[in-house]
């Protein structure tokens, strides 16, 4: 079945970086688009980065442009998120996705002094 795993969240201090990982299995994965969603309690999940299939032309949320880099890994069935001058208004969970599939279970992040 449809699964996809995040991790890589944790607690880092205002200014750090993390890298956030979601390892994809039981669909073809080259032939979807990849995003990166996250959501604080009370807030809709929000999109935050997104890559496609293919060309892996990548679009971001304004909040996070010049700060987060999205990519892929075809042959690891794995998209990444390189998130870089954390700041607290980032902490969240983090939740990767397919159009149309499943969510994960999401990863924590904590951007605290």
């Amino acid at each position: 079945q449809v699964q996809l795993v995040e991790s890589g969240g944790g607690l880092v201090q205002p200014g750090g970086s993390l890298r956030l990982s979601c390892a994809a299995s039981g669909f073809t994965f080259s032939s979807y688009s990849m995003s990166w969603y996250r959501q604080v309690p009370g807030k809709e999940r929000e999109l935050v980065a997104r890559i496609t299939s293919t060309s892996g032309r990548t679009n971001y949320a304004d909040s996070v442009k010049g700060r987060f880099t999205i990519s892929r890994d075809n042959a690891k069935n794995t998209v990444y998120l390189q998130m870089n001058s954390l700041k607290p208004e980032d902490t969240a969970v983090y939740y990767c996705k397919a159009v149309g599939l499943d969510w994960g279970q999401g990863t924590q992040v904590t951007v605290s002094s």
